[in-house]
């Protein structure tokens, strides 16, 4: 893992608590392309619902589909990494892990050119993508979760994972279409 990767964003989120509860802006479109340096357009949002010990990724989608994502946790905790796959970058092959949870309102933008996958730490763990392009399923690609040349540090050994993920490509073998 590494401290952080060029293009890589955590947004922080400010609660306003009382003895109703709490609110917090989820989202503002200006702040946001302040902090990131450009302008997205997000086209997709998406809902996950995770038993603990679900570990989904590493996915991404090739170009010309490739997806930016701002991802962020509802409800519960995930550990949420992304993997540098520009070709150019000084960090190719390197990750990013961030912990998001429902309680620190924490979200990670993760640009087109990263593989990203996440581990539900709680039961009911409810993770949102906001997407800056649709899902194309023939353009999807996965690495392995637990490939050895990323050594991501996921904590666990023997996740919940889907059939697919189970049957992804190893780094070693993977030839990136990202510049």
């Amino acid at each position: 893992m590494i401290d952080m990767i060029e293009g890589l964003h955590i947004v922080e989120t400010k609660k306003f608590h009382d003895e109703r509860g709490y609110f917090f802006e989820s989202f503002n479109l200006k702040k946001f392309q302040e902090q990131i340096g450009e302008n997205v357009e997000f086209v997709q949002d998406n809902i996950s619902v995770s038993a603990k010990n679900v570990l989904r990724g590493l996915h991404f989608q090739a170009p010309p589909f490739a997806q930016g994502k701002l991802v962020s946790v509802v409800k519960g905790s995930a550990l949420d990494v992304a993997v540098d796959l520009r070709k150019n970058s000084p960090t190719y092959g390197a990750y990013l892990s961030v912990l998001l949870s429902a309680e620190n309102g924490r979200q990670f933008w993760i640009p087109a050119g990263f593989a990203h996958g996440f581990l539900a730490l709680e039961d009911d763990t409810m993770f949102s993508y906001k997407c800056t392009q649709y899902y194309h399923p023939q353009s999807e690609q996965s690495l392995r979760w637990d490939d050895p040349q990323l050594a991501i540090a996921w904590g666990i050994e023997q996740p919940i994972i889907s059939a697919k993920d189970a049957e992804c490509a190893l780094f070693a073998n993977f030839v990136t279409p990202f510049q």
